[in-house]
């Protein structure tokens, strides 16, 4: 399971270092593409194989299905990390998470996330202004 924050920012070249202790877990290469609610979501290869399975039990004839996958897969990139542990984003999955520059990358249980900083702070924030009525709308999940 990946937990934790960390901040760093890009270089020139949109190179992103990834956090050690995140780095254990993923590996030397993994799948990168949008995530829900405006980040960047980071997939080893065997998660990312477990949501292209998903993918493919989607009905092609549904037209929300149709734009799940395609949002879902147009933006996946193969990554690899380079001998300072950092990973080139491509400027297509930057500008759909608003990053330019400084950069919060979280542990999301079974994947790893990468925000925007201003934007994370800002989700952050939001959610914990109502966190304890969200807990509470998913108890009956936890048992």
């Amino acid at each position: 399971m990946f937990t934790g924050e960390y901040r760093h920012s890009l270089d020139a070249k949109n190179r992103l270092v990834i956090p050690a202790k995140l780095r254990a877990g993923l590996g030397d290469a993994f799948t990168v593409t949008k995530g829900l609610d405006g980040c960047l979501t980071i997939y080893t290869p065997k998660a990312w194989a477990k949501v292209q399975e998903q993918l493919e039990k989607l009905p092609a004839t549904k037209k929300s299905a149709r734009q799940y996958i395609r949002f879902m897969t147009s933006g996946a990139t193969d990554v690899s990390l380079d001998s300072m542990s950092r990973i080139q984003l491509p400027q297509s999955l930057l500008a759909y998470a608003g990053i330019t520059k400084n950069c919060v990358i979280i542990g999301a249980g079974d994947n790893v996330e990468i925000w925007d900083e201003a934007a994370w702070d800002k989700y952050n924030s939001d959610t914990a202004e109502n966190f304890d009525d969200v807990a509470e709308s998913l108890t009956e999940y936890l048992v």
